[in-house]
């Protein structure tokens, strides 16, 4: 079975919904309905400053995302490109759809001429992690949040 990586779409909007539910219930945390709306909304925009999306089907069938940004960086001329969001459902891991993801993003960040792609994941998210670590160097940042 190969991987079907493309570009989100309006109609992809309730395939969408189930998969960043899935995401969202993974890192065991949820939004509001105004959010759902917002994000897909801005992921099919098509802004140049706005976040994009993929969606990857095998068969046909959606059973993955990915949602990114590309953004400037004070350390090079370049911008860098920030992969916020990736997935795929529980039942197709380890058949290359969260690789197959990572990669589309990376293409669209060489045709944008980014420095980077980056991305960050949970210490315990381990079984993403095997993959991470084959693809991608591990940093020594720790990341810090201050609600506002």
């Amino acid at each position: 079975m190969s991987v079907e990586i493309r570009p989100l779409q309006k109609s992809d909007e309730a395939e969408w919904r189930r998969l960043w539910a899935g995401y969202l219930a993974f890192y065991e945390t949820t939004v509001a309905e105004e959010v759902y709306r917002t994000t897909f909304a801005r992921l099919i925009s098509g802004a140049g400053n706005e976040y994009r999306g993929f969606i990857a089907c095998l068969e046909a069938k959606p059973v993955g995302l990915a949602h990114y940004l590309f953004h400037r960086h004070n350390w090079s001329i370049e911008d860098v490109c920030y992969l916020q969001d990736l997935y795929a459902d529980p039942q197709v891991r380890g058949k290359g759809v969260g690789r197959a993801l990572i990669e589309a993003v990376h293409g669209e960040a060489i045709k944008a001429g980014a420095h980077s792609v980056y991305w960050m994941t949970n210490k315990d998210n381990t079984t993403a992690r095997q993959l991470y670590d084959r693809i991608a160097k591990v940093t020594p940042f720790i990341k810090y949040v201050k609600a506002v």
